[in-house]
């Protein structure tokens, strides 16, 4: 595998997703992103499809208030559907699971400083994907 730099899809595994995203209709690039948070939420061992994980999780975060547009040199270059918001949920989910695997796509970065903004970059998606919290009305009082 091919690893260039610490963005989303700046690893060959997550590039060729881009591809398979492009290549399918519109009304398939959803399932095809909630699958492969959801094999990656339910993966025993070494997790096969985690650079995959992490660039979906970086196209739904890119829809979320905060989120950060996702670099198109490497990512689909054709327009990803409205993901509903159980997408956030996943990709959180997900994404909690790369960070806690110390075999997973952090240990392709050799450099120290690659490891750390690889880090950096999970920690951002996550701040984005995690939800809002509840508000409660408050009593208005007067007077």
């Amino acid at each position: 595998m091919g690893t260039w730099d610490t963005g989303p899809f700046d690893n060959d595994t997550a590039a060729d997703f881009a591809n398979a995203l492009d290549e399918a209709e519109p009304e398939a690039r959803e399932a095809l992103i909630r699958g492969v948070l959801i094999r990656t939420i339910d993966a025993t061992g070494y997790l096969t499809e985690a650079e995959e994980a992490v660039a979906a999780a970086a196209l739904i975060a890119a829809q979320c208030p905060g989120g950060e547009p996702v670099d198109m040199s490497y990512g689909p270059e054709k327009p990803m559907p409205v993901f509903p918001s159980d997408l956030r949920v996943l990709a959180d989910e997900a994404l909690a699971r790369i960070v806690d695997d110390e075999d997973g796509p952090a240990s392709n970065r050799v450099d120290p400083e690659d490891w750390k903004q690889w880090r950096a970059i999970l920690t951002r998606l996550r701040a984005v994907l995690a939800p809002p919290p509840p508000s409660i009305a408050l009593f208005d009082v007067q007077p």
